[in-house]
């Protein structure tokens, strides 16, 4: 029976449809194509790509022999050499595309998923991150940064080496400004931030955990909006993933394997979006009524949204999604997968 859900985080309506799964054009098609071109981000090919910003290595910059480099985007959306200015033409308003883009490329294997790669690989993934994140921070022209991965054609991915994507921009986009809005009203109301009351009902639940390592938990959603959606998010206030200890990283990064080796088994080669959402690197007169109360409610939290499910005209006209896979029966499937 299909069901209206209130996604109460984001604030939007989901419905969920199980018997829209029946219909035979649901699952998205593969692509076959290859290239037979070098890539430019396997190890070898350094010379290929613009000079390394950071890395984690033993030996030289921009030489083989690293675990994760980090370089600037070459089809750069924003350019940080830029200056920031407003301009004005009547009621036109416009500003220079000022901005950090850059690719972490997480491994240096080519053919190489998420689940594949070992929890120490991962882990110097996130440290990478979190690098990144802390060395933007000083830039007090940047406020919003997106940290995402795009993993297959179906999820908008134009090159197959497993690389991350940071965009780090002079403005917060309206929907984060919003979310960060009605949290910070939530919080008043309630004394605490809505992840952290997410997470107490889940744990009261148990419907729809999948895992918890140290103070990680992964889940679907109450109201996911993609089948199989998976959520992470801390059990003690944390914003922003440069405030991760040590011991932190290394539990997120077991997760994180854990989650996307159970994912492989259920739903074989699947393409996806994976989505860091953290508070905002600087404050600016856009988020400066919430900045300084961050800490106290926001939850960083970790988006994993397989793409194996075609939208439709209903999603694209509404914005409402609807999703043939219950919540309940998506985390039932993983939680009972057993591990090699």
């Amino acid at each position: 029976m299909s069901e209206i859900r209130q996604d109460s985080l984001h604030d939007h309506y989901v419905l969920i449809a199980p018997e829209r799964m029946r219909r035979p054009d649901t699952l998205s098609s593969k692509s076959s194509s290859t290239s037979s071109s070098p890539c430019p981000f396997c190890e070898g090919h350094e010379k290929m790509t613009p000079p390394e910003i950071y890395a984690i290595r033993d030996n030289h910059a921009n030489e083989s022999g690293w675990s994760v480099r980090v370089i600037p985007n070459l089809y750069k959306a924003v350019q940080i050499e830029l200056e920031d200015y407003s301009k004005i033409d009547g009621m036109f308003k416009s500003r220079p595309g000022l901005g950090a883009h850059e690719i972490i490329i997480d491994t240096p294997y080519h053919d190489c998923r998420m689940g594949n790669l070992d929890s120490i690989q991962i882990a110097k993934w996130l440290s990478a991150i979190s690098m990144r994140i802390a060395d933007l921070r000083h830039d007090k022209r940047l406020v919003h940064i997106s940290i995402f991965k795009n993993h297959g054609e179906n999820a908008g991915a134009t090159q197959p080496h497993p690389h991350t994507q940071i965009i780090a921009l002079p403005v917060e986009p309206h929907n984060i400004l919003s979310l960060m809005e009605k949290d910070f009203q939530y919080y008043h109301r309630h004394g605490r931030g809505k992840v952290e009351n997410i997470l107490e009902n889940e744990q009261n639940k148990k419907l729809r955990i999948i895992s918890q390592k140290g103070d990680f938990i992964a889940f679907c959603p109450f109201a996911s909006s993609f089948p199989f959606e998976v959520m992470i998010a801390p059990t003690r206030a944390l914003s922003t993933l440069d405030d991760l200890t040590h011991d932190d990283i290394v539990h997120l990064s077991e997760l994180i394997k854990e989650v996307f080796m159970r994912l492989d088994i259920q739903l074989g080669d699947f393409d996806y979006n994976l989505s860091f959402n953290i508070a905002p690197l600087n404050s600016n007169f856009e988020n400066e009524a919430y900045f300084s109360h961050l800490k106290k409610y926001y939850r960083m939290t970790i988006r994993i949204v397989p793409r194996i499910y075609q939208l439709g005209g209903f999603e694209l006209s509404t914005g409402m999604m609807i999703n043939p896979v219950e919540p309940e029966e998506a985390a039932k499937l993983l939680r009972e997968v057993k591990l090699r």
